[in-house]
């Protein structure tokens, strides 16, 4: 049995068992990655669709996304992969190939790779690798994670990522821990360190009953103002925040899309302290 130290799960995992992302397991008693370089999703995306609006809006930029996650959102988008074994999905890319693909599509507009779909952090060492030579080839690498990570692995990372989006799905500690199984302190943690290194951006899916109330939209954006960067100097309000509309999906297929007007309040209130706040799914 080996404990995997990649999140705040520490899942000890025994020998040729997965961990609770689904992507880790444990061979000669090691903990190692099950899904690296594994394609569930591959294509061609405006960088808007991340999304990233402030981050040289207009361009594309290749996503790959593999399968597993440390969250068990129960209103994911794209849990069919994310929660997926990987027994479907047999296609494999090495980060040199990868990298070469990048490379090849910049005549139709492409600056480099998108790690996203699933939780790409997962599988931190492919993130790693691939985006080591993308960057060697002057494109840019791009990251969209819920932030559950230890911070060896965003230390790891963060030196060859460009910008990022991250999901906070809630500013309750309670919410993360019983409904999400996650972690908001964590995700925070990772946030504060991360706006000090690259451009990020946040998004907030509105789940009707669980994260649409003004006042955690007021503790959210009151937190994100207070950001600052490596010299201690306050930007939080440049930060970027998408505000978007939730959906009946997987677990809570049966519940109602989240009201239109309730998505523009809400982002009217953010627009009180925060300079870039955008709507979504609406």
């Amino acid at each position: 049995m080996t404990v995997c130290k990649v999140c705040f799960r520490h899942c000890d995992i025994k020998e040729g068992m997965t961990g609770a992302c689904g992507a880790r397991t444990c061979k000669d008693g090691k903990v190692i990655v099950s899904n690296y370089g594994r394609v569930t999703a591959l294509a061609l995306d405006p960088i808007e669709k991340k999304p990233l609006s402030r981050f040289m809006p207009g361009s594309k930029i290749l996503s790959y996304g593999s399968y597993g996650c440390n969250l068990f959102c129960p209103f994911c988008q794209n849990y069919d992969i994310s929660r997926s074994k990987g027994e479907e999905f047999d296609e494999t890319i090495t980060p040199e190939e990868l990298a070469y693909l990048a490379d090849k599509y910049k005549d139709r507009g492409n600056i480099g790779v998108a790690f996203t779909y699933n939780e790409p952090l997962v599988s931190y060492e492919f993130v790693r690798d691939t985006a080591k030579l993308v960057k060697k080839m002057g494109m840019k690498n791009v990251l969209v994670t819920n932030g559950t990570v230890s911070p060896e692995i965003e230390e790891d990372i963060l030196p060859y990522i460009d910008a990022m989006n991250v999901d906070i799905k809630s500013m309750s500690d309670e919410t993360y821990r019983d409904f999400l199984k996650g972690d908001l302190n964590m995700t925070k943690a990772f946030i504060e360190r991360a706006v000090k290194s690259c451009h990020v951006e946040l998004t907030m899916l509105i789940v009707p009953g669980m994260n649409d109330s003004e006042e955690e939209m007021r503790e959210l954006v009151s937190w994100i103002s207070g950001l600052t960067d490596a010299e201690g100097n306050k930007i939080g309000s440049k930060i970027p925040l998408h505000i978007s509309r939730f959906f009946p999906r997987y677990k809570l297929s049966d519940r109602k899309p989240t009201d239109v007007e309730k998505i523009y309040s809400l982002a009217e209130l953010a627009r009180e302290k925060l300079d870039f706040v955008y709507t979504g799914n609406c």
